[in-house]
């Protein structure tokens, strides 16, 4: 009975991820994207290790984790698989040094403070630390981020951190099920984007679009997506 539990949940991730990867590839053809320009970010948090090295399987490399200590046990547990690791959930001042120890991406920067921290705190041995800015584009309460207002002056401090390499933004908008109205923060941000090349930054990667919008973030740009649920299934 176990056994088959196993087959069938392995069956699943490989089964969605196929299928997730042809919805990607769709819709990079219909809105004139260049092939493979979109990396899919499998959302991994509260999954176990098993689901995990089904998706590596399955050639994929890049995962997600929002809870810093449930991601360095993974981390670690995994160091041979040669995985590539994105802290994408909110960050504890405590938790930087944990963060820039084990992590080769973080998407949730919202100030600059933590942006000195994990530049201090990365290890001399290890390449800079790849970072995104999260905005709170749909000037939600409830979430973490810069404002647009904001984001110039904190950019600008922290491009200039030594062992960080800032690479662009993140955002997680607020949720519609209109297709247009999906894409218009998602428009915002890649115009926060451009206007930071314009001041010469160079940046190269726009982190957004989930599940239920991923087609409206390639429309505008998305270089990165995160995906959890349609890959791994309703979590417990």
């Amino acid at each position: 009975m176990v056994l088959r539990i196993i087959k069938a949940m392995k069956s699943r991730i490989t089964g969605n991820l196929a299928s997730l990867r042809q919805r990607i590839q769709q819709a990079e053809q219909r809105y004139q994207r260049l092939p493979g320009s979109v990396q899919l970010l499998a959302v991994s948090k509260t999954r176990p290790t098993a689901d995990i090295l089904t998706a590596a399987a399955c050639g994929q490399r890049h995962f997600g984790e929002n809870y810093v200590q449930e991601a360095v046990t993974k981390i670690t547990s995994l160091a041979e698989q040669n995985l590539i690791w994105h802290l994408i959930g909110p960050i504890q001042s405590n938790k930087t040094r944990l963060i820039a120890t084990h992590f080769h991406w973080v998407h949730s920067v919202d100030r600059p403070k933590i942006a000195r921290r994990l530049s201090e705190q990365r290890p001399s041995h290890l390449p800079p630390l790849n970072i995104c800015l999260q905005i709170n584009i749909s000037r939600e309460a409830s979430k973490s981020g810069l404002s647009l207002s904001g984001l110039h002056g904190a950019a600008r401090q922290i491009a200039g951190l030594p062992n960080l390499r800032l690479r662009g933004l993140m955002a997680i908008p607020q949720r519609h099920t209109c297709f247009e109205q999906q894409r218009i923060p998602f428009h915002r941000l890649r115009q926060a984007l451009r206007s930071l090349n314009d001041e010469g930054m160079e940046l190269d990667t726009l982190s957004m679009g989930m599940s239920a919008d991923v087609e409206a973030a390639i429309a505008e740009g998305a270089t990165m997506v995160r995906i959890g649920t349609d890959i791994f299934g309703p979590r417990d």
